[in-house]
Parts: C-alpha cells; structure tokens; sequence
C-alpha cells in the first residue's frame, strides 16, 4: 500500500486540527492575483502583478538572430546554452537542456531506473510536478514533513521513511534556500539510494560554498519558467556528472533516437538514417528558447544580487511587524531569493487570504507558496492522507503568503508594497488591541 510519514500525529496539538482548509484559487505559478474588484490597473498606480520576467535587448536579439538564422528548434543555441551554463556552474558538469523542469526530473528518474513498486522520498511542500513524475513512473511518492523553520526536507525525519521498495530521495530547494545536503547525501549513500535535487527555485544558490548543481547528489534540475530566477518563457536543465545518466537522458528526451535532429539535418553528407532504441518522450529545448536562456544566463549573478538587495530590505522594513521573516542562508553561502515568503503570526486578526485580498485592493499581487501537495484532491484520496500527517506542512501553509519579489520591481514598487504590508498588519493589530479592551471591560464589568 501507498505510504505517507505521519509525523508525531499524537503530539500534535487536536485544538489546531479541524477540517481541512479549503485551498485557495491562487495559482502558485501564475504571475498575479485577479479579482473581481481589482482591474489591472487604476488611474494612480498601474497593478504590480507578483512576477514579471525581466527581458532585455539582448534576448530579443539574441531570438531575432535565431529566427533569421532558419532554425528553430533544438540546434546550436541550445547546445551553447547547455556548454555555458555547466560552465557558469563549474565542478566538471554536463548541462542537458530540456522543455521544463517537470520534464528533467522525468527523465533523470527514469534514467536510474525508477518504475513500478518503487518509492521515491519527497517533500509535500512544493509544486505538484515534484510527485508528479514519481506516478508517471508508476512508483509511489513517499512524503516526509519539512523543517518548520527553512520548509525544506527534514532530514531528521527521513530514515524513518525509508524501506526496502525506496530508491531514491528527492529534496527541493525552497524558495531558493538549500536544504541540508550533506546528511542527506550521507543516508543515501548509508541505504545504496539515489539523491536528485530539485533545485527549479535554486539558481544561483550555494551551499557549504559550491553553487547548486555541483553538489555531490546524482543530478539536478532545474527551472526557466517565466517566474524564476532566469527564465527561457519555458525550460529547464539537467545536469549530472553520471555519464550513464547524462546519455540515457540525452536519448530519451527526443523520442529515444539515438542521434540528435540537429547533428541528423545539418551533417553535409547523407545523414537520413537513425535507430529508435527506447521509447523516449519529446522533451527537447528549441532553440528559440535557449537564445533567450543565453542573454539571461549572463544576468544571473546581477539578477541574484538585486534579489538580494530588496530581500535585505523587506527584512529591514518589516521586522517590527507581527510576521515570521524568511530564514538567512546560513555564513557565506548565498540563497537565490526566488521567493520571499513571509508567515502571519497567529495572533494577527485576519485570515491570510484575507491579507492576499486587501493587498489585492491595494494594487499589489501576492501568492501562496504552496498549498501541500495532502491537501490536494489527487495526492488525498490516493493516498488516504489527512491534514495533521504533516502537521509542520499544514501550518505552514496556513499563515504562508508570498510577497512580489523580482527585478523588474522598482525601489518604488518595493515601497508600494512594504507600505501596504506596513498599513494592513498595522490595522490589524489595533483591532486585537482594541478586542483585548473590550475583553477586559467586559470582564471587570462582569466582575
């Protein structure tokens, strides 16, 4: 039977376990909020969605210089976008591109064999795809309940997950934060089992000072969706330093030929022969993408460093407020700031989807990050899961909202923001001072 961890159910306080919340319809991936009330823009201030993808002169470029060139899909762009992003990452890296992150992790899983019967550790913290592609394979996800404080993978808690079907473990990197890696790589190797890293919010990131994806796991993936850190509109890259897994994931990507398109149609000699040798998926990079993937590629480290920036003041200007701030990277490693991701104390007098609507009125775009994947009709009736299975996950989401974040946002923008935050929380809190009072009076008049 399909398996779920229960995390210290029994100790887990009742009075905070009702029925389960109703999701909200928000989109975690889609770039802002819409709602009846609020058009997308007014006459003081255009609506600030919550992501923008930051497209320069250079990619524009880059992708007229790919259409005049006659070709389009997967060619010379995207074998120089692979070429420099393993040497942006450095570590002796091979780089595969792919049409999304989704599709990465499919093809690396498949590459070491992942199949029915099988079960693959994860977080129920993060975006459907993450499990998604477990059950493509037929094998089950096996989730393990996060740190209450980073909301990545408890590694703490994931020996006691493991059993003779596991195969392997699948930590994210949330928000673009690492997990802990070593012990995590270290029971791996300790139970013979695979570690692939979903890093779709993790670029760049560092951990005990080397970047994300030269790590010492068996491959990693990750995103360009329009959101993230760099984007290719859709994309995502596989890179591993496993041979076999570098070339089943290089044949399995484009129908399981063992000879690419490009080398197929550009080879002066007659060339019109391949051999199918697995049934493989269409999973290939256009080059049309990869030229955008280029011009953003060499953004990165100024991207990463204004996403830091305006992290570094959202923590400044919001200390004082009743919010749980995003936890630091720990001294000398660098986090991504994909996201930024504040949690409502508990004492605030409003529901979260209640701040997200007032932000909204304000002009401002807010998202949820992420609803667990127990809450969602899939993964809780096929694997009989409740709310307090993962009662870390389940509060989390409770009080998580997700601030916009991106550097397309002016100092300006940033401002817009802080100040609805600042006015939002600040009412809030007048109105629990003024509840107290009246709580008071009425006790001493009762009295």
């Amino acid at each position: 039977m399909p398996r779920a961890v229960d995390d210290a159910v029994n100790d887990f306080p009742r009075s905070q376990i009702a029925s389960p919340p109703r999701p909200l319809s928000i989109a975690s991936h889609l770039f802002f909020i819409q709602t009846d009330t609020v058009s997308l823009e007014n006459d003081m201030n255009p609506f600030l969605p919550f992501a923008l993808p930051d497209i320069g002169e250079e990619e524009i470029a880059e992708v007229v210089d790919s259409l005049r060139s006659g070709w389009l899909t997967t060619g010379q762009k995207t074998q120089r976008f692979e070429q420099e992003f393993a040497e942006f990452l450095g570590g002796n890296v091979q780089a595969l591109a792919v049409n999304s992150a989704t599709a990465g992790l499919h093809l690396v899983l498949e590459a070491i064999g992942i199949g029915p019967g099988d079960e693959v550790i994860t977080t129920p913290y993060t975006f459907t795809a993450t499990a998604g592609v477990i059950r493509h394979l037929g094998a089950d996800p096996v989730l393990v309940d996060i740190d209450p404080r980073t909301f990545n993978l408890d590694p703490e808690k994931i020996e006691r997950a493991i059993t003779p079907r596991t195969k392997a473990i699948m930590p994210v990197h949330f928000a673009g934060l690492a997990c802990e890696m070593d012990p995590i790589i270290a029971l791996a190797r300790k139970h013979g089992l695979k570690v692939i890293e979903d890093a779709a919010h993790a670029l760049p990131t560092t951990y005990n000072g080397r970047l994300i994806g030269t790590l010492d796991s068996d491959a990693t993936v990750f995103s360009f969706y329009a959101t993230k850190t760099i984007t290719t509109g859709e994309g995502g890259m596989i890179v591993t330093r496993n041979e076999e897994i570098a070339q089943r994931c290089r044949v399995m990507r484009l129908h399981g030929i063992s000879r690419d398109a490009f080398d197929r149609y550009t080879s002066t000699k007659p060339a019109w022969q391949y051999e199918v040798i697995a049934p493989g998926f269409k999973y290939n990079l256009t080059d049309l993408a990869s030229s955008i993937g280029l011009q953003q590629l060499k953004k990165a480290w100024r991207f990463q460093g204004r996403r830091a920036e305006m992290a570094a003041r959202y923590d400044a200007e919001l200390v004082d407020l009743p919010v749980i701030l995003p936890p630091q990277p720990q001294d000398g490693d660098l986090h991504s700031w994909h996201l930024y991701v504040i949690r409502l104390d508990h004492d605030v007098q409003l529901s979260r989807a209640e701040f997200i609507q007032q932000m909204a009125e304000r002009g401002i775009g807010c998202s949820v990050h992420f609803i667990p994947l127990h809450l969602h009709p899939y993964w809780r009736d096929t694997y009989n899961l409740q709310p307090h299975h993962f009662p870390v996950s389940w509060l989390a989401y409770e009080r998580a909202v997700s601030l916009p974040l991106y550097t397309k946002m002016t100092d300006a923008d940033q401002s817009r923001v802080i100040n609805a935050v600042k006015e939002i929380l600040g009412r809030s809190a007048v109105a629990t001072e003024n509840a107290a009072e009246l709580e008071f009076a009425a006790s001493s008049f009762s009295a």
